[in-house]
């Protein structure tokens, strides 16, 4: 089993969501996230004073999926999330060493 994290710009949330779906995803989590990478931020303007922001608001997706599905899964999201532009995102996936539905006590790829 993998766990695969993306952190993605909020615009592309929807097209991602589908696009998973489409390709057998059962269930993920979403949450908002903040952070910077190579573009460090941004310069904005607030009543005529400029300001940088350090931490860049992002969407982080989780998944846990069989390792079969990994391969497909990573391609899916680059796919959707892609613009072409600095800022796109970045990909984590981790090796799940055991995965236990809370509801059932199902264990295992049963519990995904």
């Amino acid at each position: 089993m993998t766990k695969i994290e993306a952190v993605i710009r909020h615009f592309k949330l929807e097209e991602v969501k589908d696009a998973l779906t489409k390709a057998g995803v059962k269930g993920m989590t979403v949450g908002e996230v903040r952070g910077f990478g190579r573009q460090r931020g941004h310069k904005e303007m607030y009543r005529g004073a400029e300001y940088t922001v350090d931490f860049v608001p992002k969407v982080k997706i989780e998944v846990a999926v069989p390792d079969d599905m990994t391969a497909t899964i990573v391609e899916t999201i680059a796919g959707a999330a892609r613009t072409g532009k600095v800022g796109d995102g970045k990909i984590f996936v981790t090796p799940l060493a055991q995965v236990v539905r809370i509801r059932t006590g199902e264990i295992g790829e049963d519990a995904l």
